[in-house]
């Protein structure tokens, strides 16, 4: 693998989520083939990187986040033959490969799992596990009344070999999902053999799931009254996943090439945060507080800062993210009334002005590619693609019936790619898995490669002139004051980016060339809802580039 020393801190990374992209054996699900089938497209976008959500063996009860064998790819997807190949193929063009661990729970179909269950209470086997008798003098009453983050209760009730009821055993996700114990050497040992494995093949990196979760108080206190513990919190951020993610990073480090941990990691504290970026822990851990801002340029400005600040004193470099696998698509979400994001809010329904919201994903997207750090791009969100409101008998999302049907889940945002044609599949191989709307064909690959002016182009364009700006490689980034509404901020001593979230148009500053806009300028002005690049100086070789 090339040395390619620190590439992590500016890289651009396609979040790839193979069911939807592509599909390689006309069976409507997205698979290796099918991706392989299209790096020349990845190739073409420009990525540094691709980060495959997990592709590994799994019942799919909850997207292929209840691993069933990490060493083996889940046979709808292809072999691990054809994972070794994309990886060696993806490389040859220059473009790294990032698998997910999912280290806090696996699935109830995994062998382990099946072991514990069938050794029964006080076995060596269930102690890989948190299994657990119940309250009251029956074992009825649940052990803790934690709250899934999925809704609905944290503990499942097993039947003894004679059917009666046995023991409980947690689950901070899905009953299908049981949580391990990681106190216990065994799956310690067993996860450090799992990033050899993948590191073995090629692979440039990890992306931990829920990495603030895997370890739990083993006393197993309840929550207080309103869930908010003064002291330590039973299972979330607790001070021994740091021993853990050190060990992680010892086996990265063995290894050529820095292969790099990136943690997903949701915690309000700034100071706890940055623990796990300290030097000899993770690498990268995602910003998720840009991600969940309102269309305002002060909760955005806000946001960056903050951000900024937070990573500083470990010297991380900030990653930035408009969307993921479980997050409203861009599109959709900055047209709605309530433009900024929480799960809690998601509903079935809600009003939004697409035509809004795609003039503010595409300033969105440039406003994130001109700040310090490392890009992530969900899979169609550089094509424009909206969140689909799918018919309810179609959706698979475990987040959706846990809530009781409130929560429409997160199906919307996974719908499959458009690559070509006027009607379904759209080029994506055979009927897909979940139905794409009627009215995508304008959105397709094909389609935006032949307009100049489409979301796709303006993405690559995006990328282009990030790679090739010094100004974009550095870290500094310094407010200019150009009003309320207005977010714009100097890049290196020659680059501005400058994006009006008002109501109205602004003029831009004094400036040799626009580098870079995301709709047509007004003239000398910059109209709502969009952002432009601007050079100082002349850029040698360079000319103006617009998109309507």
């Amino acid at each position: 693998m090339p040395a390619g020393e620190g590439w992590w801190r500016t890289a651009v990374i396609y979040q790839v989520y193979v069911r939807s992209f592509a599909d390689g054996n006309g069976d409507g699900i997205g698979d290796l083939a099918g991706v392989r089938s299209r790096l020349g497209y990845l190739k073409s976008l420009g990525v540094d990187a691709l980060w495959f959500t997990p592709w590994y063996q799994s019942p799919l009860a909850d997207g292929g986040y209840d691993v069933q064998d990490y060493r083996r790819i889940d046979p709808r997807f292809g072999t691990l033959e054809e994972a070794e190949q994309l990886i060696a193929e993806a490389l040859e063009l220059g473009i790294r490969t990032i698998v997910d661990i999912v280290p806090n729970h696996i699935s109830n179909q995994h062998d382990w799992f099946q072991q514990a269950l069938a050794a029964g209470p006080g076995s060596v086997e269930r102690e890989r596990f948190w299994f657990h008798p119940g309250r009251g003098a029956d074992g009825s009453g649940i052990p803790t009344n934690w709250v899934s983050s999925f809704q609905g209760e944290t503990w499942t009730r097993t039947h003894n070999p004679d059917g009666t009821p046995g023991e409980w055993y947690l689950h901070l996700f899905t009953p299908e999902q049981p949580d391990l114990n990681w106190n216990h050497i065994d799956v310690r040992r067993e996860h450090e053999d799992v990033l050899r494995f993948w590191f073995d093949r090629g692979v440039a990196g990890v992306r931990i799931d829920s990495a603030a979760l895997p370890v739990k108080d083993p006393a197993l206190p309840d929550l207080p009254a309103g869930g908010t513990p003064t002291a330590g919190h039973p299972h979330i951020d607790r001070d021994e996943l740091h021993d853990i993610y050190r060990d992680w990073r010892a086996v990265a480090d063995e290894y050529d090439g820095e292969r790099v941990l990136v943690g997903e990691v949701w915690l309000d504290d700034a100071e706890r945060f940055a623990r796990y970026l300290r030097p000899g822990e993770m690498h990268t851990a995602f910003n998720f507080g840009f991600m969940t801002q309102p269309w305002s340029a002060r909760a955005m400005r806000d946001s960056i800062t903050r951000t900024l600040a937070e990573h500083e004193p470990v010297g991380a470099p900030a990653t930035w993210v408009l969307s993921n696998h479980d997050v409203t698509r861009p599109v959709t979400r900055y047209g709605q009334a309530d433009s900024s994001f929480a799960f809690e809010r998601k509903r079935r329904g809600t009003a939004t002005d697409v035509e809004r919201g795609a003039r503010r994903a595409r300033a969105a997207a440039l406003l994130v590619a001109a700040l310090p750090g490392s890009l992530y791009i969900y899979q169609g969100d550089e094509l424009g693609l909206p969140e689909v409101e799918l018919p309810l008998d179609v959706i698979e999302d475990p987040m959706h019936f846990r809530s009781g049907g409130v929560d429409p889940g997160r199906d919307g945002c996974r719908v499959p790619l458009p690559w070509a044609g006027a009607s379904s599949p759209y080029g994506f191989g055979g009927a897909p898995w979940l139905p794409q709307p009627a009215d995508w064909a304008g959105l397709s690959v094909e389609a935006q490669d032949a307009d100049p002016g489409s979301t796709l182009n303006l993405y690559r364009a995006a990328i282009a002139v990030r790679r090739r700006i010094d100004d974009f490689a550095g870290s500094e980034l310094e407010w200019l004051e150009l009003g309320a509404d207005v977010l714009a901020f100097r890049r290196g001593d020659g680059t501005v980016s400058i994006t009006n979230l008002g109501a109205v148009p602004v003029p831009l500053p004094a400036h040799h060339e626009v580098l870079l806009a995301s709709t047509l300028l007004d003239g000398g002005a910059l109209p709502p809802d969009s952002t432009a690049w601007l050079a100082l100086r002349a850029v040698p070789g360079r000319s103006p580039r617009a998109h309507k």
